[in-house]
């Protein structure tokens, strides 16, 4: 299968997730009420858990080391588009309760959810080094700057315990075995995979679920969401991996890179936003735009930088 094949092939499965929450929600199996112990195993248990074991099995000293372009992409990436998110929640005049959650929206694409089984598919030699990698600055990221962006503001609001989550202790755990080369039992890591590899269809299925009971016709007019797809999933993607040729970087990273920052807004927004406090309801609508036009983004943006550019 080509590259764009297995793209499809897992954009397809997403849609199967994402269809078979709003089956469930639609038929009475599942409601608001029982969706919501799937949102916090998700964020508690399976989530960290994932990142957990793929720092320990997909990344040592040496990798990173060797990868450490990985590492310097991903930080600029976020400085770069902390800056526009910034100014664009300013240029659509959104309300306080809006803004955090729009730069965090901007911020951090659905990277543990849909770019990990897509990049380690698409790429089955190397992907899951790239996206491991990538994925420690990312999540370090999301559950540092995206706990504030997605806590309401004002004098002693943001509690910073918040900083520490079962996704920070799993980044903390996992660098410190990964440094010290200290390898988890066999048997361990096969039980921790099966339950990490639960998070990216119980995400989807959420997801689904809560898009079956929300007034997804209102989002649709919201222009501030299509912003999100036009530069993070579409020229974010193209001047990655434009930008990435005037570097020594190889066509492999270039490629997976380009895809990770063209992923669809992070389903962990909404469960964070709805945490705090803030606007939910738009977080969801902001990860409904940004998934729907996602299905048709990503393979063309792969078809693009594959066969034309």
């Amino acid at each position: 299968m080509t590259t764009f094949e297995i793209l499809l092939q897992q954009i397809g499965l997403f849609v199967i997730y994402i269809l078979a929450g709003v089956i469930l929600v639609r038929t009475k199996v599942l409601n608001k009420e029982t969706l919501e112990p799937i949102s916090k195993f998700v964020i508690k248990m399976a989530l960290p858990v994932m990142i957990f074991i793929n720092i320990v099995d997909g990344v040592d000293k040496k990798t990173v080391y060797e990868s450490w372009s990985v590492l310097v992409i991903a930080a600029g990436f976020y400085i770069v588009m902390f800056l526009v998110s910034l100014g664009m929640a300013k240029g659509f005049h959104l309300p306080e309760n809006r803004a955090g959650i729009y730069q965090a929206m901007m911020l951090f694409g659905n990277i543990g959810f849909m770019a990990v089984p897509i990049i380690s598919n698409v790429f089955p030699e190397n992907g899951i080094l790239y996206i491991s990698v990538f994925m420690v600055f990312d999540q370090l990221m999301l559950w540092t700057l995206g706990v504030k962006l997605t806590t309401p503001t004002g004098s002693g609001r943001f509690d910073p315990k918040k900083l520490i989550n079962p996704a920070t202790v799993a980044i903390l755990i996992g660098m410190i075995l990964m440094l010290t080369g200290v390898r988890i039992p066999t048997l361990l890591s096969t039980g921790l995979q099966k339950i990490g590899a639960t998070a990216s269809p119980l995400a989807m299925i959420y997801v689904g679920g809560i898009f079956a009971e929300l007034p997804l016709k209102k989002y649709l007019k919201e222009l501030s969401l299509y912003g999100i797809v036009l530069v993070r999933m579409l020229l974010a993607p193209l001047l990655m991996f434009l930008v990435l040729g005037f570097f020594p970087v190889n066509g492999e990273i270039r490629l997976a890179m380009a895809l990770v920052t063209g992923m669809p807004t992070m389903t962990a927004v909404v469960m964070m936003a709805n945490a705090s406090g803030l606007d939910g309801d738009y977080a969801l609508g902001g990860v409904f735009i940004t998934t729907l036009c996602g299905i048709v983004t990503l393979p063309c943006i792969c078809w693009l930088l594959q066969y034309v550019i």
